[in-house]
């Protein structure tokens, strides 16, 4: 009976759920060439040798594979330096990250919490209004946070977007039940939440880890306005420097082929950066990708 309920079921496909299905498919492949294809590229081009790739011999895999722009890259200490200085911000900034927005979401998600309904309008008006560029260079300046690491902490420590993306999840997602029986137990809010609401709720923990944590790695702007030491640079300016350097020198030139020999380095040391600089989240999205799904989709379309 299964096989004949299965032949029924394909039989019942009309031609137009055949077409659309089939569009769907060459839909899907082909957003994932556009994607995939750039970033096999990258990859590839690092690893070739800088004559195959200015001289366009290189497609999709690696032609006379070499180190040499990772050689490059990792000769400047400065590099290794502002690696450790991303890393050591995103770590620590991602975590006052979710300390801060679960304390702010959690009270919001309460319905016992009077004027959360203003609380969160008032949270709501900063996504809309800033005091602008000079203000806040001014109160950063002041606070005596500038050429500090706690400029690129301290002024995005809580996302609002975020905190209503925790709200609702746990408005959905932890029944009120639950909270009532924690109560009958001599549970305390803090107890409720901790013991209660946050093992409940990795899936949405690992969706602000990930949007925060990408937040942190990708930053620029802030650390080239408030950041003066050049020993406590993120690693995005560092490369950026260096590669303007090295278009710099290029201009500079006149022999021919020299010229020709230091464009191909300096195509193999963009790329090789690029790679670099994307790899961290490569790393850290299989961790949370199980839970990357749920996460998103209960936090922020329900409610």
């Amino acid at each position: 009976m299964k096989v004949s309920f299965g032949k029924e079921r394909r039989t019942a496909l009309t031609i137009g759920d055949r077409v659309f299905t089939v569009a769907n498919y060459l839909f899907l492949f082909a957003i994932l060439v556009i994607v995939a294809y750039p970033i096999l590229y990258v990859t590839s081009a690092s690893f070739s040798s800088p004559y195959a790739v200015s001289s366009g011999k290189m497609w999709i895999f690696p032609v006379d594979f070499n180190l040499r722009g990772y050689t490059a890259v990792f000769k400047n200490r400065q590099i290794l330096r502002s690696f450790l200085n991303s890393v050591m911000i995103t770590a620590a900034g991602t975590g006052l990250n979710i300390v801060l927005t679960i304390m702010a979401a959690y009270p919001l998600s309460r319905k016992t919490f009077y004027g959360r309904g203003v609380f969160t309008g008032i949270m709501a008006f900063t996504m809309f209004f800033s005091g602008g560029m000079v203000p806040t260079f001014l109160l950063i300046r002041d606070l005596h946070l500038y050429d500090s690491m706690w400029a690129l902490i301290l002024p995005g420590a809580v996302g609002v977007s975020n905190v209503i993306i925790a709200r609702t999840y746990f408005q959905t997602s932890i029944p009120e039940e639950l909270y009532e029986a924690g109560q009958l137990d001599g549970c305390s809010e803090a107890g409720f939440l901790l013991r209660i609401v946050l093992p409940l709720s990795v899936p949405i923990i690992a969706v602000l880890v990930m949007y925060y944590a990408v937040g942190h790695w990708n930053s620029y702007f802030n650390a080239l306005i408030y950041i003066k030491d050049q020993d406590k640079q993120i690693l995005q300016v560092v490369l950026k420097n260096i590669l303007i350097e090295s278009q710099m020198m290029e201009q500079m030139m006149v022999d021919v082929a020299e010229y020709e020999e230091r464009q191909g380095l300096s195509d193999l040391l963009k790329y090789s950066t690029i790679v670099i600089g994307s790899l961290p989240m490569l790393i850290l999205y299989p961790f949370v990708q199980k839970h990357f799904v749920k996460g998103v989709m209960v936090g922020a379309i329900k409610g």
